[in-house]
């Protein structure tokens, strides 16, 4: 996908490979993507950079305050996040955009890292059901509660899950996913994370303490 590039990107030099994880080495907060999108993330090499899924998702994680501005284009944007860590389940771009449990599995390891690294985590975002099942996966959740957009769990370990809609054009073209839905679930995790005592939404969705 690398050398099949879309005409807007024909000049562009595709990173092409592997894509890890990107955010603070000291965060509570850990988002759980899909995978990297073949013209976005497989494009950039950082994780939901340029492509409309991580327009949505930086958008959220600024209003909440665990990133420096609301979007990110290319790796050099300037874009710094706090508190948080952004990574994705599998890191190569499969084909279609579905990737295989054979490739979940074969990513594993490096997803499991990255999570033990991660010190202070309290808290996991997943995007998608897919994200989700692995969360609940690597965290031993068991029996696994059905994934639904704002499904909150808490792992043995004391980790709590919170569940998304992914912010795919699928979902937020046809209202499934609004901004104020993706808003509330990362309010709530700065709040189980201990950023703030408790939140609320005012008119135009930021985020005020209380």
């Amino acid at each position: 996908m690398a050398h099949e590039k879309r005409a807007a990107y024909r000049e562009h030099t595709y990173w092409g490979r592997p894509i890890p994880g990107f955010g603070d080495a000291k965060a509570r907060v850990m988002v759980f993507g899909l995978a990297p999108a073949a013209h976005g993330a497989n494009r950039t090499g950082r994780v939901f950079t340029g492509d409309r899924s991580g327009d949505w998702l930086y958008r959220a994680m600024f209003r909440a305050g665990f990133a420096n501005q609301p979007e990110s284009t290319h790796i050099g944007d300037g874009l710094s996040v706090k508190g948080a860590w952004v990574t994705s389940v599998v890191k190569c771009a499969p084909p279609d955009n579905k990737p295989e449990p054979t490739e979940r599995d074969a990513c594993r390891p490096f997803l499991r890292r990255e999570i033990e690294a991660l010190g202070s985590l309290r808290v996991v975002v997943c995007l998608g059901s897919f994200a989700y099942e692995a969360a609940c996966a690597e965290f031993a959740v068991r029996p696994r509660p059905k994934f639904a957009h704002g499904v909150e769990v808490e792992s043995p370990s004391g980790v709590v899950i919170l569940g998304s809609f992914h912010p795919s054009q699928q979902n937020t073209f046809t209202g499934r996913l609004t901004e104020e839905m993706l808003d509330r679930v990362f309010g709530r995790a700065a709040e189980l994370a201990g950023d703030r005592k408790s939140t609320r939404l005012n008119s135009s969705h930021e985020w005020i303490s209380r």
